[in-house]
């Protein structure tokens, strides 16, 4: 299996290149080819590396926001119980008064 590369090339640097061996100057060229490819890619890498922690930086975020909210809803749901409680007891109470309260009534307009 033959691979073929196709170079193209501007008029002037063809002529510049006529009467020396090109396979040569390919593989002088190779190395310096190699290193901006790699340096490249660097680049690109580090690019993708800030854009990635932006975007765990914001995720982050959102989770201490969320974390809040739940905190605050626990704090919340904490508070409402106790409330609750608390008017459920109330609520016996007064219950008891009033029925002490219809029993006594009952007793002076029953008499």
């Amino acid at each position: 299996m033959s691979e073929t590369t196709e170079i193209k090339l501007p008029k002037e640097h063809f002529k510049a290149l006529k009467g020396q061996d090109v396979t040569e100057l390919l593989r002088k060229s190779l190395p310096k080819v190699e290193e901006t490819l790699i340096a490249e890619r660097e680049e690109f890498l580090r690019e993708k590396i800030k854009r990635l922690e932006e975007k765990l930086r914001g995720m982050e975020e959102e989770i201490d926001e969320l974390r809040e909210f739940y905190e605050k809803a626990l704090r919340d749901k904490e508070f409402m119980m106790t409330e609750r409680d608390r008017l459920k007891k109330e609520n016996a109470e007064l219950k008891t008064e009033f029925e002490e309260k219809r029993r006594e009534l009952e007793k002076v307009h029953g008499a």
